[in-house]
């Protein structure tokens, strides 16, 4: 067995957001994102099939879901469970430093 750690292996460039899948299976699939200044594109909104549980382990980022003009903020252990095909978009995350998200697709 390998022992890793979540916070190692940042890539020194993010032109665009790192997703790795850490475990998948048929039933649920663990990923490591990361992301510096991301946002989701203009008028995108992620639908997905499952639903999803997020976790911010370092930085911050806040999440807009359709049909509501609030932000949700998320820091550093601030976690959320979104519903399948409950549309939402990343509006921003940290420019100055990393947000590692945990996210479990289930």
């Amino acid at each position: 067995m390998e022992v890793k750690n979540i916070l190692s292996e940042v890539p020194k460039s993010l032109e665009n957001e790192c997703f790795e899948s850490l475990i998948q299976t048929r039933e649920v699939k663990i990923e490591r994102i990361i992301s510096l200044g991301h946002a989701s594109p203009e008028g995108y909104w992620y639908d997905q099939q499952q639903n999803e549980w997020v976790l911010v382990i370092k930085g911050r980022a806040r999440l807009r879901f359709e049909g509501s003009d609030t932000m949700i903020s998320l820091e550093a252990g601030d976690y959320i469970n979104i519903p399948s095909h409950r549309r939402h978009r990343v509006e921003w995350t940290d420019p100055a430093e990393e947000t590692i998200w945990l996210a479990v697709h289930y």
